[in-house]
């Protein structure tokens, strides 16, 4: 049975919850990570482990990832965690894509980016087909650790080097702050941040519901050249830029969103975009697709899969690969917010990311949460 009192109790280990236990630890609180599992499952160990800042929507989305860059960046040399490639080379083969690139340079949030031809883009990532690309947009911002390994680094690093307690495989109840009813026992909180990632049912159902939340299932593959090849930074396609909001909320997106929904339907149709990164063994994490329901079935359709590869060949000369991985991924989504915090009351709070940049934007709003906890 539990019996130690904490400053603040964290339901759920994925990224979010642990970037708040990081914030509260550096205040000095006492703080308790709660999780059903033995090890986080979700979205945080399924993604691409890329800490995106470019192309995130305008304002809050783009400064939280902005922000979390740079806790990113302590947090990988304090905890161990390599950080196994740096930037983003964003492809483009379409003139309508040149114009949305052309036309994000102009913006605050290209200041750091520039625009590259097909060779300068090969330099940086030179697996590419240079014949398939006319232009690139480059940023210098993008960090990518391996998901399944960071994550439980840093748990381990919070827990030796912050003293923050974790309860694994422990369900949580109910949330009656101070007291959390849990699975072996009750525990007592000051404060407490539920981070339910794309669970909408556990706790705080109803208050979850008034946000319209749904569920996104993720097709990823992990691609393995027979040949070693060096990928070079991270590597995205136009299909990019007609689906992150920070280029698709563009002026200039409107043509390039019509071109890709009459010549590329199918690529539309199930939400896929092209991300390729490389881990330590030289394999390569591709993906992705994004399908939406409440129950999304367990599923992984070859169709899907093959588009998808289908866009990797048309950015990339990988020469003969395997498919050695493929999975699912899964994170929450709201039709209207890319996240929400909600405040049952002054001492309990609710928060999800409602779309794909949990790991791009956690550490900051773990931040925003805990300074508005403990004024």
């Amino acid at each position: 049975m539990v019996q130690k009192a904490y400053d603040l109790a964290v339901v759920g280990a994925g990224i979010v919850g642990l970037a708040h236990a990081l914030a509260a630890a550096k205040l000095g609180k006492r703080v308790v990570v709660i999780d059903r599992d033995a090890a986080a499952n979700g979205a945080s160990i399924r993604n691409f482990g890329f800490v995106t800042i470019t192309g995130q929507q305008a304002g809050d989305c783009w400064q939280k990832a902005f922000r979390s860059r740079e806790i990113w960046s302590d947090v990988a040399e304090g905890a161990g965690i390599p950080i196994l490639q740096r930037g983003l080379t964003m492809t483009a083969r379409l003139p309508e894509s040149e114009a949305v690139i052309d036309a994000f340079l102009q913006t605050e949030m290209g200041a750091t980016c520039k625009r590259l031809t097909p060779e300068q883009a090969q330099e940086a990532a030179p697996c590419l087909r240079t014949g398939r690309i006319s232009a690139a947009l480059f940023s210098p911002l993008e960090l990518r650790v391996e998901s399944r390994n960071a994550l439980p680094r840093l748990a381990g690093w919070l827990g030796d080097s912050h003293n923050v307690d974790f309860l694994w495989r422990t369900s949580v109840n109910s949330v009656d702050t101070p007291r959390i009813s849990t699975s072996r026992g009750p525990v007592e909180a000051e404060t407490v941040v539920v981070c339910p990632g794309d669970d909408g049912t556990a706790l705080f159902a109803d208050r979850i519901a008034a946000y319209d939340v749904t569920r996104c299932k993720l097709h990823m593959l992990r691609v393995t050249p027979r040949t070693p090849q060096r990928l070079g930074t991270a590597v995205m396609s136009d299909l990019g830029l007609a689906r992150y909001l920070g280029y698709a909320e563009l002026p200039e997106a409107v043509a390039l969103k019509q071109r890709l929904d009459r010549d590329m339907a199918a690529y539309r149709d199930n939400g896929i975009h092209l991300i390729v990164v490389q881990s330590e063994d030289g394999s390569l994490i591709v993906g992705d697709s994004h399908h939406y329901s409440d129950t999304p079935d367990p599923f992984i359709d070859k169709t899907v899969n093959d588009l998808i590869l289908s866009e990797l060949d048309t950015v990339l000369d990988l020469g003969p690969y395997d498919v050695t991985e493929t999975w699912l991924g899964t994170y929450a989504s709201a039709p209207d917010r890319w996240r929400f915090t909600d405040k049952p009351d002054d001492a309990t709070r609710i928060v999800m990311v409602t779309a794909g940049c949990g790991a791009s934007t956690a550490f900051a709003i773990g931040e925003e949460t805990i300074g508005d906890l403990y004024r």
